[in-house]
């Protein structure tokens, strides 16, 4: 059994909210966290007998059941949330008393926000993460083809491995995604998904998605969001200042899994990565993904961009925290030289970074300029670890 390291963070947010609200795609390890990890008399609000139990009288459940409660699917019953923030009132002391997991982050953000503000702590789980499972340099190439979902990464065999990814979209097209009344099909919705993949890494650009799909782009605004909200992308902002300079102002947007990154493109084998003309976007989307549930889990106040100039200058990731913020150039190489920290040393000229770093898949760390070093992405991960 992997132990996440998410556990750390829950158990420290139990002791300081009434409520935890465990957020995460489907399949990621949230049941498996709490059935095996938490203490608790746990519910699968999914499940008809469990749902039962709290539809016909919340309030009844609630405040008779033993608990810690831990209740999966929780978006599944709207109603409970009202209910929860009278029960939690009654004892407003009682800390971890509830312990919520659910998988579609718009409906249960705007519930807990609506009902629970200031009495529940957010968690969000991300698929496995390279230090949870061994973090050896040897099994990183390995690890950045399958991605993170625990039923991908176990699986050894391409053609399991593909199944398992190809039934997994589906599902999520042809149930999750179409709940939320959007006038798409599901194969509409899964070429959407595709077309995501193909400008993996890239600027976004709305006008020329609509125009791909026939919709506009306030349409395609909406299928995002709801991707977005299922946590299988993610609109990386640019970073903005006063700096005399034109900015690029459109989002980046990236697949946050790269297993599902790699189906999406039909890549299957590690020889297909490292033929791929999309292997350099890839292994920047996996390391951005990874810096940041990191980063999340670490400590509060972390916040994210890219930096990028009309002139060219560009940063893959900028990490800022306790007011200092650091540079990330993610190489997909095992050598790297002075040329590969330009943006960086730009970055540094203009007071956006203070320090930067070049992410390479080689072993040695060593200086390429005043404030800018090279380090091994294992090493990276490793150091970031909490």
């Amino acid at each position: 059994m992997i132990t996440r390291l998410a556990s750390s963070l829950i158990d420290a947010m139990s002791r300081q909210f009434p409520a935890i609200l465990i957020l995460g795609p489907r399949q990621c390890g949230k049941t498996t966290l709490a059935r095996n990890f938490l203490e608790g008399n746990y519910f699968d609000l999914e499940r008809p007998s469990d749902y039962r139990v709290f539809a016909d009288d919340p309030e009844l459940a609630l405040s008779r059941l033993e608990g810690p409660l831990i209740l999966d699917e929780a978006q599944t019953l709207p109603a409970l949330f009202a209910v929860l923030r009278s029960v939690i009132d009654d004892r407003r002391q009682d800390r971890g008393r509830f312990v919520l997991l659910g998988s579609v982050n718009p409906n249960l953000v705007r519930q807990v926000s609506e009902s629970l503000a200031g009495r529940v702590g957010v968690v969000e789980l991300s698929p496995f993460l390279f230090p949870e499972v061994g973090g050896r340099e040897r099994d990183l190439p390995e690890f950045w083809l399958r991605g993170g979902y625990p039923e991908a990464w176990s699986e050894p065999d391409s053609d399991r491995r593909t199944r398992w990814q190809e039934q997994y979209v589906q599902a999520l097209v042809e149930r999750d995604l179409a709940r939320h009344g959007l006038r798409i099909s599901p194969p509409q919705m899964r070429r959407v998904l595709g077309m995501a993949a193909h400008v993996h890494g890239g600027l976004l650009n709305l006008s020329e998605l609509g125009r791909s799909l026939g919709v506009s782009y306030h349409t395609v605004q909406s299928y995002l969001d709801v991707l977005e909200g299922h946590f299988l992308i993610r609109r990386l902002l640019p970073w903005h200042a006063n700096l005399g300079k034109r900015l690029v102002k459109s989002p980046k947007l990236y697949i946050r899994d790269s297993g599902l990154l790699h189906y999406l493109l039909g890549i299957r084998t590690e020889r297909n990565l490292l033929e791929s003309p999309r292997r350099g976007a890839s292994w920047e989307g996996f390391m951005i993904e990874q810096v940041i549930a990191l980063e999340a889990l670490a400590g509060p106040g972390r916040q994210f961009w890219f930096y990028r100039t009309q002139a060219g200058a560009e940063i893959d990731l900028v990490v800022e925290r306790d007011g200092r913020r650091t540079g990330y150039e993610f190489k997909a190489a095992c050598a790297v030289g002075r040329s590969d920290a330009s943006g960086l040393r730009a970055g540094l000229a203009d007071g956006v970074i203070s320090e930067g770093r070049v992410v390479h898949l080689g072993t040695r760390r060593f200086p390429l300029a005043p404030e800018v070093e090279a380090v091994p992405a294992h090493g990276l991960l490793a150091e970031l670890s909490p």
